[in-house]
């Protein structure tokens, strides 16, 4: 008779401590006090704050094509999907990434553009509100989680296609909305220092939880999607 099993069963906390752990989630936490350093002692606006997301979700957008160029490289049939649906994320990706960032520009920073504005309105804002070493500590961010949990962890060896195309939308709508609406409230009462580090604070945490969340590691071992 098989004796029972008293030892505890990992919960999700247990599994979520772990990964908080993990290299990559601590360049995540650590590029993210760039910005909340940026706030507290160098007097970003909201403006700044929020252009540095919107620089960040173009960075999540660069790295995901990269993803979906290294997913299953040993599968010939691959490359002829690649062939068709990066050349759309890229198109479709793009302009759902423009419309933003024209909202922040319009929005919060006063850039009133006919029509799309071109690359180099965005180059001038984002040198003019002096976020670029934030932008490269994010950058560095994604970096590591690309290369230990993507390419380290050997992820690019499942990867699907179709579930990589559509990766990067939820993350930005999630912070579009709750950045974006934590923008007007913060604006409204007069951008205090408090608030703007709150709405930092904030992402932070949205952008750690959906890093967990994807790349927990179930109790039997197989890395999740």
């Amino acid at each position: 008779m098989t004796p029972p099993n008293l030892a505890p069963t990992p919960t999700p906390a247990t599994t979520l401590a772990g990964l908080r752990l993990s290299p990559s989630a601590l360049v995540l936490v650590a590029a993210n006090l760039v910005p909340l350093a940026g706030v507290l002692f160098f007097g970003w606006s909201v403006f700044a704050t929020l252009l540095l997301f919107w620089v960040e979700n173009v960075i999540v957008g660069a790295f995901n094509v990269l993803r979906m160029l290294w997913a299953q490289p040993d599968n010939p049939l691959m490359w002829v999907a690649k062939a068709g649906m990066i050349p759309f994320f890229i198109f479709h990706y793009g302009m759902f990434t423009t419309v933003h960032g024209l909202f922040v520009l319009t929005l919060f920073g006063g850039v009133h553009e006919r029509g799309f504005p071109d690359p180099t309105v965005f180059f001038h804002a984002v040198q003019g509100a002096g976020i670029w070493p934030a932008a490269l500590a994010l950058a560095a961010s994604h970096g590591a989680s690309f290369a230990f949990n993507y390419i380290g962890a050997g992820e690019y060896r499942t990867a699907q296609l179709a579930k990589l195309m559509s990766r990067p939308y939820g993350r930005v709508m999630v912070l579009h909305v709750v950045i974006l609406g934590g923008g007007f409230l913060v604006q409204a009462l007069g951008a205090p220092l408090a608030a703007v580090a709150v709405l930092v604070v904030l992402k932070t945490g949205l952008d750690l939880v959906g890093h967990l969340r994807e790349h927990i590691v179930p109790t039997g071992g197989v890395r999740s999607e």
